[in-house]
Formats: structure tokens, sequence, C-alpha cells
């Protein structure tokens, strides 16, 4: 059995949607297209694969490729059917210019209702024998997008929405539960009842529990604007694992905050830009791996990917991508 290299390589979550999956998405193709994608994973040499996130996909929202409404749509308590004062209303807040329209208006008490993901993960489980990631939205992004009608303040809704999902999150066993959040990196002034909430969720996981920061992806676009810098208040009151972190895209100066983040939580380290469809070389991922090790310490770094999903990307280049994440990693080992 081949030893096991000291930092693993892993994706973030999403994949690019295949043609024919668009064009004919029943629950066999489903099945298919998910086998490719984890496939393709293993042909490349990830350690740690995720299922492409196929099944959430809403082409009536492609800004956030049903990271949100996936999540809200099931859920009790919240009314997806938009009035014109929602929409007003929504447009009021701050921090939400990306989106016409809230995900959903917060009438009642947010629960579950039939937001089932043990059914998700149960799909994918018997397709690989691989380590299995499984993506979760945070809470926080989740209390952002919704309009609330019902709670006291945002603190509150965000709360409640981390008790519903972390009733979900019990109930799986995948080998890392990765909560992604991609809202808090531009408001760190909220990092406090966020980390509160987030870690409701972190502490429902039953094996080992992630969480992925990014300053969002919309065509190529950086939608959050700040700094690891500004947040590592919210980042160190974590209860987690390990962190996955954009920082490809990211500043070079920013490599830097990785030395103030507690020394029990590991890292991960995009070093593959999403943003950018040109496929980088072995050499470049062995150097910005170099970098990242050179600021944290080899023995931090737990594991190397991309910035954030592939979906935005064609499948061609989030393949060679993945590969070249690999090649680069042992490039740096010298394997």
């Amino acid at each position: 059995m081949a030893e096991t290299p000291p930092i693993l390589t892993t994706v973030v979550g999403s994949y690019p949607v295949p043609d024919w999956l668009r064009a004919y998405p029943t629950r066999v193709a489903l099945r298919d297209a998910t086998l490719v994608v984890l496939k393709t994973q293993e042909l490349a040499g990830i350690d740690l694969v995720a299922d492409g996130e196929l099944y959430r996909f809403d082409v009536d929202h492609p800004e956030t490729n049903g990271m949100i409404d996936y999540f809200i749509r099931p859920m009790a308590g919240v009314r997806c059917d938009m009035t014109r004062e929602d929409r007003d209303a929504f447009r009021r807040e701050a921090g939400m210019g990306y989106r016409a329209e809230p995900a959903g208006v917060v009438d009642g008490p947010v629960d579950e209702g039939t937001l089932n993901l043990l059914a998700d993960y149960q799909r994918v489980r018997p397709l690989t024998t691989s380590p299995l990631k499984f993506t979760v939205t945070g809470p926080h992004m989740l209390s952002k997008v919704l309009l609330d009608r019902h709670y006291p303040d945002r603190r509150e809704l965000c709360l409640d929405l981390a008790e519903t999902l972390a009733r979900q999150v019990r109930e799986l066993d995948a080998d890392v539960v990765q909560i992604d959040e991609a809202n808090i990196t531009g408001h760190p002034e909220e990092a406090e009842w966020a980390a509160e909430a987030v870690n409701v969720v972190l502490d429902a996981v039953r094996t080992t529990p992630a969480m992925h920061l990014c300053f969002g992806n919309y065509g190529g676009q950086t939608i959050q604007q700040g700094t690891w810098q500004a947040l590592l208040d919210f980042v160190n009151a974590l209860r987690l694992d390990h962190l996955v972190l954009e920082m490809a895209r990211r500043p070079a100066g920013e490599l830097g905050a990785l030395a103030d983040i507690r020394e029990d939580i590991g890292l991960g380290v995009g070093v593959i830009d999403i943003k950018d469809n040109e496929v980088e070389s072995a050499d470049t991922v062995a150097h910005r791996i170099e970098a990242a090790v050179r600021v944290a310490g080899a023995e931090r770094i737990r594991y190397v990917h991309p910035d954030c999903g592939f979906w935005m990307l064609q499948r061609n280049v989030a393949d060679a991508k993945m590969r070249a994440l690999v090649a680069g990693r042992d490039r740096f080992l010298g394997r």
C-alpha cells in the first residue's frame, strides 16, 4: 500500500454540470454523471474527493450554483414566492448587491422542512471507495440571502439556521464534512455571531469538521471585498479540524495571515486559481505550496486544493487543473 503523503489534495466541492445531464436530468443520469465526477478525481489522483454538487445546480440561480437555493427552498418557515415589496426591501439591505432578490422570505420559525442531506450523501457514498467530503452551505451565508420578517435580529435567524443544519449534519458519516461560507469574508464586523452559529454546525459533525472560506466567484469576479487579516478573530474562534482557504487569487502578502491562525487548526491552502482558465504548471503549484510552508510551517499544511469550486469552468479546464494540483503537490514533496 502506498504511503499517505503528508500533504493531501482535495477539491472544494462543485464540478461543471455535464451538458447531457442538463439536457436529461433524470435520477439515472445524475448517478452516471456523479460517477464521472468521482472517477475523474480519482484518475487525477485527488486524495479526498467530493460529489460535484451536480444535484444542487439551478439554472434559475446560476450566481450561487445552488449552494443557496438548494438549502433554502425545502426549509419550513421560508416563503420563496416574492412580492415587489419583498424584492425592494431586500435591495435596501447592504452587502447583497449581486442578487436581485432574496432566496426566500422568513415568515416563521425556520426548521428542516423536507431538506434531506442524508439522502444526498447516501446516493453518493456507494459510488466511490475513496475518502469522501460532503459540503454544506453555512448558516451565516444562508442568513444573509434571506429577507427576515420574523426574528428580532439576524443573529437569531442565523442561530436557528445553524440548529437546523446541525440536525442534518449529525446523520452524516462522510470522512470530512465541510461548511462553506462566502459572505463573512466581506463582513468581519459580523464575526462574533457568525462564529457562534457556525460552531453549532461544526460541533454536530461526527467525523472531521472543516470550513471553506472564500471571497466569492461569479464569472471570474471576486464578490466580497476584504482581507484574511481582518477575519482572524472569526477564524480563531472556530471549533474544527482544518480550514480550506482561497489563496491562489489573493495578494501574495495575505499569506502572512496563515501564521496568525490558531496553531491547532490545520490549513488547507488554495494553490489553483479557479477564476482563470489558464492551467497552472506543476512548478507553479509547487512554488505556491512552498510559499505557504515558509509562512506556516510544513506540519500545518494538511491540504492543497483549488480556491473554490469548479462549476464555472469548462470540464476540460477543471480536469486539467486537478491533474496540475496533484503533479504540483508531488513535485513539492519530491515524489
